[in-house]
């Protein structure tokens, strides 16, 4: 269960896995975009994963259609408003809300320094109203490619006071991290912490790339550093942060069910690893969910869960201050 006296925090979740199913439905009114369902449990199976995808690629499918949604900029800052909102009506503490502006300017050829900009105002716009922690992390997506990488890191620059960290998501088997070398120093010359997807659908020398060429403080879904004890054991040494999202592992095939997964061997072993939701919109799951459903289905014990919860708090990028103030809230101090 959930520990009233620690925040609840979620560090690895994606804006663009967020959308509700109303907005999808309210923004194909408002453009006149054709849906293939006209009202939202219609419209579910087409945005949601129902069973298990062969692949993590087969798994990102589903955001075609929510990002065929983001017409202009005002589509971009009300999705991001309404992440920070629905975080703080799960009774989230603190949240790191992830996006890649490439990703969601390129349906539409939007500006991406624009949907920066978008994105960033709507989250502000959520603070405000919910009075919620957040800090936001930009994505890169391999995907593209290093090139279009670099001119997406360069729409995000000009907001560099404003992002707290650096990602590397996207296909990760064919686009390794070495690719990305100057576009995480750059990152690291304006003061961004790194967090990369690493381990998921390719090896342990994934997640060496993305610590020893990266500088990566955390890893996302590290699922493959089970295989490599002196990996293990560099984590540990070092409590570089493992980002687990057990939900969408299960969903994308990276395990083959939730007591197969990792993350149980992970706090056994004393790695820094927490529980997060990745995409909420498309594993149709919260953050309790994998705290209360989720956790106990992957073998972990009561004591297990608290401690994932603590690492949350001390992998969190935060400043001492700030994780400070969230434990004084949370205990009510």
């Amino acid at each position: 269960m959930i520990s009233q006296d620690i925040p609840f925090i979620d560090l690895h979740r994606h804006i663009e896995g967020n959308i509700r199913i109303s907005t999808i439905l309210d923004l194909a009114r408002q453009h006149n975009l054709d849906l293939p369902a006209g009202d939202e449990e219609s419209l579910r199976p087409y945005v949601q994963v129902q069973s298990q995808q062969p692949g993590v690629m087969a798994f990102l499918e589903k955001f075609d259609l929510p990002m065929k949604m983001l017409v202009d900029l005002d589509a971009c800052r009300r999705i991001a408003y309404e992440a920070v909102i629905d975080a703080a009506a799960e009774g989230i503490d603190y949240i790191e809300l992830r996006f890649s502006p490439w990703f969601m300017a390129e349906t539409h050829a939007l500006a991406p320094q624009g949907v920066v900009e978008a994105v960033l105002d709507g989250v502000q716009s959520g603070k405000i109203e919910s009075g919620m922690k957040v800090k936001i992390l930009g994505i890169l997506s391999r995907t593209y490619g290093p090139d279009i990488a670099m001119k997406e890191l360069e729409a995000m620059l000009p907001f560099a006071d404003h992002i707290v960290g650096l990602d590397l998501a996207g296909d990760e088997a064919n686009f390794p991290a070495e690719l990305f070398e100057r576009h995480f120093e750059r990152a690291r010359e304006v003061g961004w912490k790194a967090t990369v997807h690493a381990g998921e659908a390719a090896g342990t020398e994934s997640v060496w790339q993305s610590i020893k060429i990266l500088g990566a403080q955390r890893i996302g879904h590290g699922l493959a550093i089970v295989k490599d004890p002196a990996l293990m054991d560099y984590l540990f040494e070092r409590q570089i942060g493992i980002e687990a999202n057990l939900t969408s592992n299960v969903q994308t095939s990276s395990v083959i069910d939730y007591e197969s997964h990792p993350l149980k061997t992970f706090l056994e072993n004393g790695l820094c690893a927490s529980i997060n939701s990745d995409d909420p919109g498309i594993s149709a799951v919260d953050l309790r969910y994998e705290y209360e459903v989720a956790a106990p289905k992957a073998g972990l014990t009561d004591a297990q869960i608290r401690q994932a919860q603590l690492n949350a708090v001390e992998s969190a990028f935060l400043t001492p201050r700030e994780k400070q103030s969230l434990v004084k809230k949370a205990k009510g101090d």
